[in-house]
Order: C-alpha cells, then sequence, then structure tokens
C-alpha cells in the first residue's frame, strides 16, 4: 500500500480524493488546511486518519508516501519544496509553478534528493487520450499538420478569486490554458515559435489566444478564457484524416478518427469515477516501482510547458509579483 496525504481542502481535492478509493495499493491517511476545523471536517466526511492545520503536518506524517498537491497555484512551490526536501513523494497540481524559474528548481531538487515528483496532467493517463497517442504514432492520419484545442468557462469576475487575482497566480492560461499547450506538446514538443495575444482584466489574462510553429509549417492554434463559453474540445490534423476528442477533451469519453471515404470510427469510454483514477494508479504504481518520474509525464515535458506558458504570458503582458513562484 502507498499512504497518500493531501494538502488543501477545495473543490479539485474533494473530487480527486474521492477518485483515490477507486485505485488498488492507495490508502489516504492525511489531510491538511490552512483552517484547521476545515481539515478535521474533510478527515471525518472522507475516513482519513489524521488531520493538520498546515502541510507540515501532513509532510512530517510517517504513514504519508506521497503528497497531493492540491492548492491554489500560488502555494504549489513551497509545499513541494517541503515534501521534496523531506524526502517526500509529490504529485501536485498543474502547473507545477506560476514561474519557470521556481518549476526548474522544483525538478532540480527533485532530481538531487532523488525523490518522485509529477506534475497532475490527469488528461494524459485517460485511456482515450493514450489511444490517441498511439493511433498518430502508427500513422493513422498520416503526418500531423495542426493541433487545435480550446477550454473557455464563464467564470464572474471577483477581483479577490484566486482566477483573477495576480497574487494568487491567477488568469485563463495557467489555469485552463495549461490543458491546450500540454495537449500540443504530448504531440508535438516545444514550437520554434510562439506567438499570443490575450485581454487583460485585474493584471491577469482574462483570455488568450496562442499560435505555435513546429518545423516543417506544422502549427497548434490554442485558446482558454474565463469570459467566454467555448467548446473545450480538440482535433489532431493530418494528411490522411483527424483525429478528434470532443467536450470536454481533457476527460474524454468519446474519441472520433475521420478519414476520406471512410464512415467515422467512434472510441467510448465509460467512466468509473471523474477520471483522476488513471493518473493515481500512475503515480501509485511508480513509487512501488522505485521510480522517480513517470515516463508518460516527464519532468522534462512539464518544463517544456512553462517554457510555452512563460513566454505567451510575457507577450500578453501578465507580469506575477516576484513573492509568487
Amino acid at each position: 500500500m502507498v499512504g497518500w496525504g493531501i494538502v488543501a481542502t477545495g473543490g479539485i481535492a474533494e473530487i480527486v480524493v474521492s477518485d483515490m478509493r477507486l485505485v488498488d495499493g492507495v490508502d489516504v491517511r492525511a489531510v491538511s488546511s490552512r483552517d484547521t476545523a476545515r481539515a478535521e471536517s474533510f478527515a471525518r466526511e472522507h475516513a482519513i486518519p489524521s488531520s493538520y492545520g498546515d502541510h507540515h503536518g501532513v509532510i512530517d506524517d510517517p504513514s504519508v508516501d506521497v503528497v497531493y498537491v492540491a492548492t491554489p497555484h500560488s502555494g504549489h512551490f513551497e509545499v513541494t519544496r517541503d515534501a521534496l526536501l523531506a524526502g517526500k513523494a509529490v504529485l501536485c497540481e498543474k502547473p507545477l509553478t506560476v514561474s519557470l524559474a521556481a518549476a526548474e528548481e522544483l525538478v532540480a531538487l527533485a532530481r538531487k534528493q532523488g525523490v518522485f515528483l509529477m506534475e497532475a496532467m490527469w488528461t494524459r493517463f485517460n485511456p482515450l487520450v493514450r489511444r490517441l497517442r498511439r493511433l498518430v504514432r502508427d500513422g493513422a492520419i498520416g503526418q500531423i499538420h495542426s493541433v487545435h484545442a480550446d477550454f473557455g468557462v464563464q467564470f464572474p469576475y471577483d477581483p479577490e478569486h484566486r482566477l483573477w487575482n495576480l497574487e494568487l497566480g491567477g488568469g485563463s492560461l495557467l489555469d485552463l490554458g495549461v490543458y491546450p499547450v500540454a495537449f500540443a506538446q504530448m504531440l508535438l514538443g516545444e514550437p520554434e515559435t510562439v506567438v499570443a495575444n490575450g485581454t487583460l482584466r485585474n493584471g491577469v489574462d482574462s483570455e488568450a489566444g496562442l499560435l505555435l510553429k513546429y518545423e516543417n509549417g506544422v502549427f497548434a492554434h490554442l485558446y482558454s478564457s474565463l469570459v467566454t463559453l467555448k467548446d473545450v474540445g480538440a482535433t489532431v490534423v493530418g494528411t490522411d484524416g483527424q483525429l478528434e476528442l470532443p467536450p470536454f477533451f481533457y476527460r474524454p469519453t468519446d474519441l472520433i478518427l475521420r478519414r476520406p471515404g471512410r464512415e467515422p470510427v467512434i472510441e467510448s469510454l465509460q467512466l468509473e469515477g471523474n477520471g483522476y483514477e488513471f493518473e493515481i494508479a500512475e503515480v501509485t504504481q511508480r513509487i512501488l516501482a522505485g521510480d522517480t518520474e513517470s515516463p508518460e509525464m516527464p519532468l522534462d515535458d512539464t518544463l517544456a510547458v512553462m517554457r510555452i506558458l512563460t513566454e505567451a504570458l510575457r507577450q500578453v503582458g501578465v507580469v506575477y509579483p516576484a513573492t509568487v513562484r
């Protein structure tokens, strides 16, 4: 069994902990919140043995092998650093950090310590996304010409909410745009050029459009927004057809293969949980095997995505405070 500790008790932690119960070998042992009463309530609700008023309690708990970091973006660096220094494996919500320099520091620390670290890009472990990668690799749609992915959701403007707050690492790119960017990077690697445009409100990007150009003219067209509803779908276009992940592409239940002159081929998936169970199973397997990285979500890919996001944020004009890492 692998003992898990959860840092923070927000909505994402509620969803993920329920999926943890679906994975063999997982034992949720501890949870923390800055609000001690909230940590105690969360622990009771989910039958977790121990609760703490700060993340150090989870990290220091001897029954915890891996720490799941579910704080707002601005808290990722400190908690992940402290866990790695304590020799605890870490699954950290995306983006790993707010700044590229901080991400590089954490990756270097994990490798120096010889401790497992993975960014929680759960989309990569969905069986249909794995299937899409195999189809692309096997030439089912010929050579890729372009990748298209969008993620737009309307969030009411509230300058104190983490999504609209510069000091909490807010904005559409880091919260939603990370999905389209990571999807394109998964298939195409790092681009030669990044062109980004966007709109600022309260210092953060309310929406952004990215055009990534790769070798041989291949490109990715990506979009994120906090102010518009946009089909959260993804399409991979090739010389001999295309692959589609209808909404929601970050947790797809359908994969469509379209080729000229043929009927579409649709593969479907019935999720048992919310879709996080696949990444939880991956981390648990890697820790039991003594691995320090996941080959499906390697740290080099996390850094590649952060480089793209950092350049896009620079072009859009988002400047986070130096204290936000």
